[in-house]
């Protein structure tokens, strides 16, 4: 967040999602915007983009939104889809509907599929993303595993190994780290993320997961207060907490 830089009012709150600039002007003719408890009628003014502006400016008596350079934190249900366009329920929906216009958009960093759930991270900072998922970067990422079947012993030697392969692949994976809890339920840490790892790893050794939850980015684990399908605004802890794991 640019702290101090000057924008003309219309045009944030159109990149933030809240109309056209003519109806941002109608908006602000009418009284609804307020900034310190004051009307700011003049749409074409310029405001400051300090942190704090989020507290001191209501728009219908409602708090702004967070300004650009947001991150969100979000507990994925199951049977949502993290993206933009296909069918089905998609992980925005869980979003107030107008942040869907922001301009710069949110976007999640990497994916979880449809059927599993867990910790989940958007955002609307491009360096922040490709912060997090950069290889260079090395945040893994901790999974806990349901099974079909009943672990065999073996699985924590083969994942840690650094050889092995997937199918239809020609590099063999990192080393990966397994935590057995009992004979069907696991947390596994990556420090990859390839296509559907998880199930493919376990697969690979002649199982299949039943369900698969993701608690766990970094240093950053999914509050176990913040329910399924809801979620927080990141603060700078939860950011420096990603990359101290």
């Amino acid at each position: 967040m640019s702290g101090g830089k000057a924008v003309r009012l219309d045009k944030l709150l159109a990149n933030l999602g809240y109309g056209s600039r003519r109806e941002i002007q109608a908006l602000a003719r009418a009284g609804a915007v307020l900034l310190d408890g004051v009307p700011v009628r003049d749409a074409a003014g310029r405001i400051a983009l300090d942190p704090d502006l989020p507290a001191r400016m209501t728009i219908d008596e409602a708090p702004l939104d967070p300004l650009p350079g947001v991150a969100l934190l979000l507990h994925k249900p199951l049977g949502v889809t993290c993206s933009h366009k296909e069918a089905g329920s998609l992980v925005y929906s869980l979003l107030p509907e107008r942040w869907r216009y922001r301009d710069p958009a949110l976007s999640t960093v990497g994916r979880l599929d449809k059927e599993t759930s867990g910790l989940l991270l958007l955002t609307d900072d491009g360096a922040l993303l490709h912060r997090i998922i950069s290889p260079k970067a090395h945040v893994a990422k901790r999974y806990r595993v349901t099974l079909e079947r009943p672990l065999t012993g073996d699985e924590q030697r083969v994942f840690a190994s650094g050889t092995l392969m997937l199918e239809g692949e020609e590099k063999p994976l990192l080393p990966a780290a397994l935590e057995v809890h009992d004979a069907t339920h696991a947390a596994l840490t990556l420090s990859e993320g390839r296509y559907h790892q998880v199930r493919r790893m376990f697969a690979a050794i002649g199982n299949h997961v039943a369900e698969l939850h993701r608690d766990k980015i970094g240093g950053l684990e999914l509050p176990d207060e913040l329910q399924a399908g809801s979620y927080r605004i990141m603060q700078d802890a939860d950011i420096a907490a990603l990359f101290a794991g």
